[in-house]
C-alpha cells in the first residue's frame, strides 16, 4: 500500500497511479482493490499471470462513478461502473460490455 503522504522539501508530492499483479489467474479487482477509502491514486493498473490487464478509475472525490476497464487487443474496454452510492464499497455494476 503507498504511504498516504511524502514529507520532501522540494515540494509535494501526489500519487497519481498505483500498479500491481496477482499471482494467480484468472483475478479481477477485488473490493478491497476498489473501495473508496482505499484509493490514494487517480488509477489503478492490474495484471494477473494470464496478462489479463484491468483499469480502474475511482474518481473519488467527485460526483462521477467510477470506471473499471479490460484491456482487450489495443482497446481499453469499459465492463463496469462503481455508482456514487456504491465507492464506499467498490461494488460494480456490470455494462454489459462482455
Amino acid at each position: 500500500m503507498p504511504p498516504r503522504y511524502v514529507v520532501d522539501e522540494r515540494g509535494r508530492t501526489v500519487p497519481i497511479a498505483d500498479y500491481h499483479s496477482h499471482p494467480w489467474a484468472p483475478s479481477e479487482m477485488s473490493p478491497e482493490d476498489r473501495q473508496a477509502d482505499l484509493q490514494r491514486f487517480m488509477i489503478r493498473i492490474q495484471f494477473d499471470t494470464d496478462c489479463t490487464v484491468m483499469k480502474l478509475v475511482p474518481y473519488v472525490n467527485e460526483s462521477r462513478p467510477g470506471e473499471v476497464f479490460v484491456r482487450r487487443g489495443k482497446q481499453w474496454v469499459l465492463i463496469g461502473l462503481i455508482k456514487n452510492e456504491d465507492k464506499r464499497y467498490g461494488r460494480i455494476t456490470d455494462v454489459g460490455s462482455e
